[in-house]
């Protein structure tokens, strides 16, 4: 066959089918979605950018008071200092700069999912994917971070073995929301130890940064917070298994020990996963666990689960597709009523993804024959 007619048999119309028709769906659905938004869109965006306007203006940028409005947006703005400061910028954009922010969002993921070391057939199940995903549809509508963190973990996985964009990611995603600096510590346990310290190095160069303009006070006020953020299981919205229990009625000494126990199983899997999962698999088990050791927990966050699921589709487990789909469910818990039960699907999915993986990793342990695991993805980019 010559070239000419190979390339030909490439460019049929039938092959553009699923590309075309996942891209319009998943624009259709973002568009839908922005549209419907109302006063919600932005919703999010609205707490970042009060805090840097108040770095403007010469004000504090945390809130202190913990009560009933402890995590609640706009209002107290709940993420490091340094992430405040990268916000001025987009100040400038004025009265479009929450829809052009809930859009950027939307392109952080699809840049995500293009950066995916999977098959391509594979990449275009998760744009389909995060069209029908409630938590990803829900965060751009509000310009939640996940987007950017989903984008982070995606260049950190495709290039695992290259320790200047795994520093990278370790870095920005730390100064973003504090979870994703796991990366480093994962680093460590894989024995990416150069990609460990470009990642610690760069956050606290950043970080120093950011304290020229902020000062020193707002990284105590922001531990603070933090602090009381761990404490605050009556938060609305949140769907941390403390949180769920206390919904459901126990008393706050019972929720707290649920909330307790649920971190540390978390940490429990991650010291398991660093000990003998392949480092691929140890990364998808980090990205689930980053959400799971701190409170609270919002149903958008499972935005990362795409991630996992992306993995486990690749080594054929197509059931995985379940975990973003039953993202839905949180909406029965939405409102002052919450549904207790519909809020626990969100830490389940959470501790089901987490369990399922660890099982893929000893099944992959197994199959490779080896003592030690891999060096890299057993999953050759396309």
């Amino acid at each position: 066959m010559s070239d000419q007619s190979t390339a030909g048999a490439r460019l049929r119309p039938a092959d553009l089918f699923v590309p075309v028709g996942s891209i319009l769906l998943l624009i259709a659905m973002v568009g839908l979605f922005l549209g419907t938004a109302g006063n919600t869109l932005g919703y999010d965006y609205g707490c970042y950018a009060g805090a840097a306007r108040n770095l403007l203006d010469g004000k504090a940028i945390y809130d202190n008071v913990f009560s009933i409005n402890v995590g609640t947006c706009p209002g107290t703005y709940t993420y490091p200092p340094a992430f405040a400061v990268a916000l001025v910028p987009w100040l400038s954009l004025g009265g479009a700069a929450a829809g052009l922010w809930c859009v950027a969002m939307a392109l952080c993921f699809v840049a995500g999912v293009a950066l995916l070391p999977v098959r391509r057939d594979v990449r275009w199940l998760i744009v389909i994917l995060g069209a029908l995903n409630w938590p990803l549809l829900y965060a751009v509508k509000l310009g939640q971070v996940e987007p950017i963190l989903f984008l982070g973990f995606a260049a950190a996985w495709r290039w695992m073995d290259d320790a200047r964009v795994v520093g990278a990611a370790t870095a920005v995603g730390a100064l973003v929301k504090v979870q994703p600096g796991l990366l480093a510590v994962w680093a460590i346990a894989t024995g990416r130890y150069r990609a460990a310290a470009i990642g610690i190095s760069a956050t606290v160069a950043l970080a120093a940064a950011a304290t020229l303009v902020t000062g020193i006070g707002a990284w105590s006020a922001y531990v603070d917070l933090l602090r009381g953020l761990g404490g605050a299981l009556a938060t609305p919205h949140n769907f941390a298994p403390g949180a769920v229990a206390y919904q459901a009625g126990a008393s706050e000494s019972v929720a707290t020990a649920v909330q307790l126990a649920s971190s540390a199983a978390a940490v429990a899997a991650l010291l398991a996963a660093w000990r003998f999962a392949s480092p691929v698999a140890s990364l998808q088990v980090t990205i689930v666990a980053s959400q799971l050791i701190s409170s609270p927990l919002r149903d958008h966050y499972a935005v990362l689960l795409l991630l996992p699921t992306a993995w486990l589709v690749t080594r054929g487990r197509a059931w995985a597709v379940v975990f973003p789909l039953v993202g839905w469910i949180a909406l029965l818990a939405d409102g002052e009523q919450t549904v207790w039960l519909a809020a626990a699907s969100v830490p389940i999915t959470f501790f089901g993804c987490l369990a399922l993986l660890l099982l893929e990793a000893m099944v992959e342990r197994r199959a490779s024959g080896a003592r030690t695991p891999p060096a890299s993805s057993p999953i050759a980019p396309e």
